[in-house]
């Protein structure tokens, strides 16, 4: 499982001082009220909660903030923690519940089908799986076709079966991957991560060559764009050519690079590799797990802002609004190139393909790509507003709602200062926003709420945010 699906964050974490992280969670104690759910106490139970949690789960599995924090209710873009606080929430349980929470009308849907019957496995017909296949084929940018879809549990999952597709179609165990790249926590997924922090294992069924990061803030030729010419893209002739055999499976890659920080590449970038890729003949898969379904509100796919049809695309996390489901949507001949017999136990059971079909309805109808690509415009002129104001801010950089914001101990030297998102992010939970984190450093804030926000959610973000850079940088 994805451990950026998992609820694990990214870098801040309660994981102790050998990890040169925030401790332990002082202890709270008092008789204050928990809210719905949580128990009892100052901060509704959630040191008592902390301890059990310690217990139990892997020392791995990171956590948010200082005292971390348990949601319990959710509205919309609200949520609220067991001692009843309030939040504006600006991460959407990691860039997963894309329509808010408790939508009525997926509350109905869900209910409805589970009172009919919630799994039968695909070892039988199901009519709301095929129905979601079809929806998806039929909005993907994948080419050419026919088009197939394949239904998993999570990212993770919808990644290992599209790499799983591509290898055997290929008959090849060659990957392309780019640097700074994650794309999940299962033994292939991380061994296609191009980022340490999340590689755990340096062993890999894999073959994989990493081509460079289209990250124009820290480039690694030291160059400006668009002067620059996008040579990270040119590059990829190059690894193809010298760390390959010349026929690798596939190209995998982020339209927006997720984990990584929000990298967010030039607009000739995709093309430009997209045409090396055709050259040798090399197909591309599209890990829309993040930039799905309308977020970053130029495109339907991420992938589609830069006028590239891949040959498939990952998607999940905005595809089921929180319920666990992933795909792989890919050229048919790619997909049934599986000649093995094989079936999904959960992979588009019922209650997940009902509720996710409802989802897409939501979105469609609601035009939430129009509203990403409106509040999140004008969020990031705002922040852009605040780079130029604070030094403490190195760039701001995404697309539509999902915004990047990379701190730094001063904008001269660039130096990355994971201690001041350490801050911001304390600051902003004190002041009831939630923000993510991310980047290579662990010094990117990361803003992907749902897409039902309004105009005066996204400046109350900037405010709280503006307060937060002030004490930053006055500390």
């Amino acid at each position: 499982m994805r451990a950026d699906e998992s609820g694990a964050g990214e870098d801040s974490a309660v994981r102790g001082p050998a990890a040169g992280l925030p401790g332990p969670a002082r202890d709270a104690s008092g008789d204050g009220e928990g809210g719905d759910g949580g128990g009892g106490g100052a901060n509704g139970g959630a040191a008592e909660l902390l301890e059990r949690h310690r217990a139990v789960m892997p020392n791995w599995l990171a956590l948010y903030y200082k005292d971390p924090i348990e949601l319990v209710r959710g509205e919309g873009a609200r949520v609220w923690d067991g001692a009843g606080k309030e939040y504006l929430d600006f991460f959407a349980g990691i860039v997963t519940t894309i329509s808010g929470h408790v939508v009525p009308k997926l509350v109905e849907a869900l209910t409805e089908q589970a009172n009919k019957i919630a799994h039968t496995s695909t070892v039988y017909l199901i009519r709301p799986m095929v129905e979601l296949a079809e929806r998806l084929t039929d909005l993907s940018p994948v080419e050419p076709s026919p088009v197939k879809a394949f239904f998993v549990g999570s990212g993770t999952e919808a990644i290992e079966a599209a790499l799983l597709f591509a290898t055997n179609w290929r008959r090849s165990n060659e990957i392309i991957a780019l640097r700074n790249s994650y794309h999940g926590r299962s033994f292939g997924a991380i061994g296609i991560t191009g980022n340490k922090g999340w590689s755990p294992s340096s062993f890999s069924p894999l073959n994989v060559s990493y081509a460079l990061s289209p990250y124009c803030y820290r480039c690694p030729f030291g160059l400006t764009y668009p002067d620059c010419g996008v040579a990270c893209a040119e590059d990829l002739r190059n690894v193809i050519e010298t760390t390959t055999t010349g026929e690798p499976a596939a190209m995998i890659a982020e339209p927006i690079q997720g984990v990584g920080g929000f990298v967010t590449p030039p607009p000739e970038y995709f093309g430009i590799v997209k045409s090396i890729l055709d050259e040798f003949g090399i197909p591309f898969i599209a890990d829309e797990v993040q930039t799905g379904f309308g977020r970053t509100g130029e495109a339907f796919w991420g992938i589609e802002s830069y006028g590239v049809h891949p040959d498939a695309i990952v998607c999940a996390k905005g595809l089921g609004n929180g319920m666990a489901i992933g795909a792989v949507v890919s050229r048919a001949d790619m997909m049934d190139s599986i000649k093995a017999n094989s079936i999904s136990t959960f992979g588009g059971n019922p209650l997940a393909s009902t509720y996710a079909l409802a989802n897409l309805d939501n979105i469609v109808e609601q035009r939430f790509q129009e509203r990403a690509y409106k509040i999140g415009n004008a969020l990031y002129r705002d922040l852009k507003d605040l780079e130029e104001r604070y030094d403490v801010v190195g760039e701001v950089r995404g697309k539509g709602l999902m915004i990047g914001v990379e701190l730094v101990t001063d904008g001269e030297s660039k130096a990355p200062s994971a201690a001041a998102a350490n801050q911001v992010m304390e600051i902003c939970k004190e002041r009831g926003l939630l923000i993510g984190r991310g980047g290579l450093y662990g010094n990117v804030l990361r803003l992907s709420p749902p897409l039902v926000i309004t105009e005066d959610d996204a400046a109350r973000a900037v405010e709280t945010l503006e307060f937060a850079f002030g004490e930053v940088q006055n500390a």
